[in-house]
């Protein structure tokens, strides 16, 4: 739902990133190029990016009051 403030594996903080990756995707970039660019290495914190579903603005509209 959120992304995670580390790397699940090898514990590199990877939230930051987020933000710049989505838009940079949504601008047309390549998916491969983004990750390298931004220092994604390591497949573990690349399958993070690449396997990650944001969710959360669906889980919000069952926010319960």
């Amino acid at each position: 739902m959120i992304i995670p403030i580390r790397c699940f594996s090898c514990g590199k903080p990877v939230s930051h990133l987020w933000e710049a990756f989505k838009a940079r995707v949504a601008a047309g970039e390549n998916t491969k190029d983004v990750l390298d660019k931004l220092g994604l290495k390591r497949y573990c914190c690349r399958a993070l990016f690449l396997g990650h579903i944001d969710l959360i603005d669906i889980t919000a509209r069952f926010k319960k009051d």
